[in-house]
This record gives structure tokens, C-alpha cells and sequence, in this order.
């Protein structure tokens, strides 16, 4: 076997060193970087204000103006994915099916911990699996932070608000997109919610609190605002003190729409005793409910991990939607 010098050696690992220096990205690369301005969705979406004119109650606090933040991806997943900080001004975006139109529409819920909303991972990238099954997608950017409970991170402690801004939101996109039925070519009696981590417990509140937790301000808060079926993914806020306690907040009602509930069993961020407490209930109500857990999958997988187990809940929601008769 040939053996290098060690001049020769110290020469390799220097220029070994200088192609990692040019190669690799550095930590500040990594960063996500945060810009001013209200998120703009790609073209072909259209975005739309809920509310004819201020949002009611405001901002749970003054903030800033709203601003975006943009993590690094790999490039199969279009290079970045983006969060909507500070959101005082709720909006839509409808997406609509690629090619056939079912006239089944999906209100999307992203998660974020009511502190932020992840707009893209489990919203815009969920409604591009939508739309190609021919399901007209609406994301719903509600107001964050303080929309429901969440963690400061300044002060180190959960923040409770009193009033269920997040809700207020989630219940008047219903209603709007019910009250387009025709103009977005969907049944009214065919629009559900999917909502992912926060966005989950959103589902929740949406599918048991029927009566509007805001005064009505136009002709439109007389519709209904009950989704004909719900899709949790990795709910959380539902279980609370360690597992041992259900929400008291939430109410489960019978009248709750069709469910389908998914999460992993690793999950680091909200514990499976949310689906588990959760499937539970509205089986106990004698509500129709479809729960798979998955051992792995962590938190905040989306449409992400599609060569693992977890990865086929999308199909999963097809099959079920089938069956419940909506798809």
C-alpha cells in the first residue's frame, strides 16, 4: 500500500477544508430571514380580506405590521417555505382544482402555534394536493400572535387570550365560502376543514362551537358556519396538564361533522393524548371518527415524508372523503 507524507497529507486536508469553506453553507445562510409586508401568494391564487372592514376586537396587543419569514428548504420542496408573523388583517386564498372540478372545497388551517402561521408547508403546498384531486382550496391566514393560547416567548410562559380571535376568523372564512358556493362552483353542503397542529385544534373549535363568537356585521354571518367534515392532522391544545385533563374550553357537541384524525406516535411537539383525547370524545358524542397513528413521523410533517408509513395519510383522506360521500 502506497503511504502519503505528511507534507502531503497536511496539503490534502488543507485543500479538503477550503472545498467545504466554498461548498457548504454557512450558519447564517441557514437562517431564516424575515422581510416587511403582507404575504403575497403565487400566481393563480387570489387572496381576499373576511371582513368588510376591521377585523372585530382587534389585535389581542399592538404589533407591528405584518412581516414574512423564510426558512431554507431542499429544492424538492421549491427551495424555501414561508410563516406570516404579526397578521392583524385575516385573509383568504382560494385556490382552485387543476382540472376537474368535484365541487367539494377544503378551508385549510395551518398551524404555528397560534404565534405565527406556516403558510406554505400546511397551507399552499397542501392545497396543490387538493386541487389536483379537483377540490377547490382555501388557505385561511388568521390572526396571529394571540389568536387562541400560545407560548411568548419573551415573558416564558402561555398567554390566554379572552377573546378566540383565531376562531372569529376560521368561522367567518366558512361562511364566506359558503355564501360563494356558486361562484366557486362547490357544494354548499360540501365544504370541510383541514387543519394541521394549531390549525388542528381550529378544526376543532370550528366542528363544536357553532353558535359566532363575534357580533355579526353583515348578511353573511346569518350562514352556517359548521363544516361538513373535519381532517385534524397532529392537533394540538386539546390535552392539557401533562395528559391528564381535556380542554375545558372545547365543547363536544353530537351535531359535530364526520372526523378524520392523524398523528405520530414520536410526535415531540403536541403529545398524542391531543388525538387520542380528541377521537375519544366525539366517538363518545357518537360522532363518525377515523384515527390513524403512525409510530414515526415527528411533528409537522405535512406532505413531506411520502417514502415513510406517514406519508400515505393523504390517501388515506381520499379513501375516507369517498367514503363519507363528499369526494
Amino acid at each position: 500500500m502506497r503511504r502519503l507524507s505528511l507534507p502531503i497529507l497536511g496539503a490534502l486536508a488543507l485543500t479538503s477544508l477550503a472545498c467545504s469553506a466554498s461548498t457548504a453553507p454557512t450558519a447564517d445562510q441557514d437562517k431564516p430571514v424575515t422581510t416587511a409586508g403582507v404575504w403575497q401568494p403565487a400566481p393563480g391564487m387570489t387572496q381576499l380580506p373576511i371582513w368588510p372592514a376591521d377585523p372585530p376586537d382587534g389585535t389581542l396587543m399592538p404589533q407591528p405590521p405584518e412581516n414574512v419569514r423564510t426558512y431554507k428548504e431542499p429544492p424538492e420542496y421549491g427551495g424555501k417555505s414561508e410563516a406570516v408573523l404579526d397578521i392583524a388583517v385575516p385573509t383568504m386564498t382560494i385556490m382552485r382544482p387543476k382540472d376537474r372540478n368535484t365541487g367539494t372545497a377544503v378551508v385549510v388551517f395551518p398551524g404555528g402555534g397560534f404565534q405565527m402561521v406556516f403558510i406554505t408547508l400546511e397551507g399552499t403546498e397542501i392545497c396543490d394536493w387538493l386541487t389536483a384531486k379537483g377540490i377547490t382550496c382555501i388557505v385561511s391566514k388568521y390572526r396571529a400572535p394571540g389568536g387562541n393560547e400560545y407560548w411568548d416567548d419573551n415573558l416564558k410562559h402561555h398567554i390566554t387570550p379572552k377573546i378566540p380571535r383565531a376562531l372569529q376568523d376560521a368561522q367567518r372564512t366558512i361562511r364566506l365560502v359558503r355564501s360563494k358556493a356558486k361562484e366557486l362552483g362547490i357544494d354548499p353542503n360540501k365544504i370541510g376543514v383541514m387543519g394541521f397542529s394549531a390549525g388542528g385544534y381550529l378544526v376543532a373549535q370550528t366542528s363544536n362551537v357553532l353558535a359566532a363568537t363575534y357580533k355579526p356585521v353583515d348578511a353573511i354571518d346569518t350562514i352556517s358556519s359548521r363544516p361538513d367534515f373535519a381532517v385534524a392532522l397532529y392537533p394540538g391544545h386539546i390535552c392539557r396538564d401533562n395528559g391528564t385533563k381535556f380542554d375545558p374550553a372545547l365543547p363536544i357537541i353530537k351535531t359535530a361533522p364526520p372526523t378524520f384524525i392523524a398523528q405520530a406516535w414520536d410526535d415531540p411537539t403536541d403529545p398524542i393524548c391531543n388525538s387520542l383525547m380528541y377521537a375519544s370524545a366525539l366517538d363518545k358524542a357518537g360522532v363518525s371518527t377515523e384515527v390513524h397513528l403512525f409510530a414515526k413521523g415527528g411533528h409537522a410533517f405535512g406532505l413531506r415524508k411520502k417514502d415513510q408509513p406517514v406519508g400515505l395519510w393523504p390517501q388515506l383522506v381520499e379513501r375516507w372523503m369517498k367514503q363519507i360521500g363528499v369526494l
